[in-house]
């Protein structure tokens, strides 16, 4: 693996976070089974294990973007990695009210829903 596949690999183990950090993938499906590849390369390699900005930086904008286009599932993921990455539970609600603000109560509402029952499985919050 290269430098930059191997950082990525580290990424996702940190994000996922025990036990879901098992491998470097997404499903292993028989339909579009080249997903995890594009994933993997053009994602992870090629945006997460960039320099420039750091994990938490990383991790706030796509909450902020998940919550905006009310894309739950990801969010659902990225809300506890982002905790993972070094953000705190009040700079994520900071940014649920800041995307409410721009993206509507609908927005803002179902994604703290989304974000809360993820970070209290997570053992995050209460």
């Amino acid at each position: 693996m290269g430098d930059k596949t191997e950082r990525a690999a580290e990424i996702v183990k940190q994000m996922a976070g025990p036990p879901a950090a098992q491998s470097f993938t997404v499903s292993k499906s028989a339909f579009a089974e080249e997903m995890s590849d594009i994933l993997r390369v053009n994602c992870m390699e090629g945006l997460w294990a960039r320099d420039g900005l750091d994990l938490r930086t990383r991790s706030l904008i796509n909450v902020a973007l998940l919550l905006s286009q009310r894309d739950h599932a990801p969010l659902a993921f990225h809300a506890p990695a982002a905790i993972r990455n070094g953000a705190t539970v009040a700079e994520l609600e900071e940014v649920i009210y800041h995307v409410t603000g721009y993206s509507g109560f609908p927005a803002g509402v179902t994604g703290r829903e989304v974000i809360a029952e993820a970070l209290t499985k997570a053992g995050m919050i209460d």
